[in-house]
């Protein structure tokens, strides 16, 4: 749980140290508004992927599901500034699928954290093997860091894209050639 005052405390400090005036009229409401934008884009650390991949739905067939573009945003644990992107989610499942809207809840779970681009990647896998306990699980996250954009290098418009395989995604290279080819990637 995000405690507010603690970060209206350090919105106040911060504003200080920039050489900034916390009592000036633009700047009167900012640690209240920062506080409860942090809530909301921190909410993913009191939330567990597993009750969103819980509800399944049983199919006969268990061939290649894909739900790609799937919107994310997310806060650099480097920096704490915004790096986002899409997300594309291959499963094969087991006999159960999960609704669709679940697979972007799951992203949103973990992309509401403080997070790096190959840990996202890495436990929205995990999460489906897991939670979900599909025979394989692919993820591909492609995102622009705005500590690229903004800072240090500044070279806007850099993506950086990450994948993580699980299951029969690391066992039969076909299935994910076959997963990349559906993307229009291959």
């Amino acid at each position: 749980m995000v405690d507010q005052e603690k970060v209206r405390q350090a919105v106040r400090l911060l504003l200080e140290g920039i050489g900034e005036d916390p009592a000036r009229e633009g700047l009167l409401e900012t640690p209240d508004r920062v506080a409860r934008m942090y809530t909301e884009l921190a909410g993913g650390m009191d939330e567990d992927a597993a009750a969103h991949l819980a509800k399944t739905f049983a199919v006969r067939a268990d061939d290649l599901v894909i739900e790609r573009d799937i919107t994310f945003y997310s806060l650099c644990e480097h920096h704490l500034l915004p790096f986002y992107g899409t997300v594309a989610i291959g499963y094969v499942p087991r006999g159960r699928v999960v609704g669709l809207s679940k697979l972007a809840r799951t992203v949103e779970v973990f992309a509401r954290r403080l997070q790096l681009q190959e840990r996202l990647t890495a436990q929205i896998a995990d999460a489906l093997m897991d939670d979900l306990g599909c025979a394989g699980a692919i993820v591909y996250v492609e995102a622009e860091h705005m500590c690229m954009t903004m800072r240090g290098v500044q070279k806007p418009g850099t993506v950086t894209a990450t994948c993580a395989r699980r299951g029969a995604f690391e066992e039969d290279p076909a299935l994910e050639e076959r997963f990349f080819r559906m993307l229009g990637r291959a």
